[in-house]
């Protein structure tokens, strides 16, 4: 996943997204798989991590968000929302 306005969150370690937004909402795991959902008072970003081929920590492979009332929104503006 690739995009303007994704820059620093594909890509990024949990401990890298932590620093960015504050501490999860929720963090779930799941085999190789974690999610990471951050909230503000204007949406909720959802961030999916995967260990990569070639192993090493899980990387932010996938962004999703909604507003409150649950309808999907831009992830940049999400995330441009949220940041610090």
């Amino acid at each position: 996943m690739t995009g303007r306005g994704l820059e620093g969150v594909v890509d990024a370690t949990a401990a890298q997204l932590v620093a960015r937004f504050g501490q999860p909402r929720l963090d779930l795991a799941e085999g190789d798989a974690r999610k990471l959902q951050f909230a503000g008072q204007a949406c909720l970003l959802d961030v999916y991590l995967y260990t990569l081929a070639g192993g090493g920590e899980r990387r932010a492979t996938w962004v999703d968000a909604r507003n409150t009332a649950g309808e999907s929104v831009d992830p940049a503006g999400c995330i441009a929302a949220l940041g610090r």
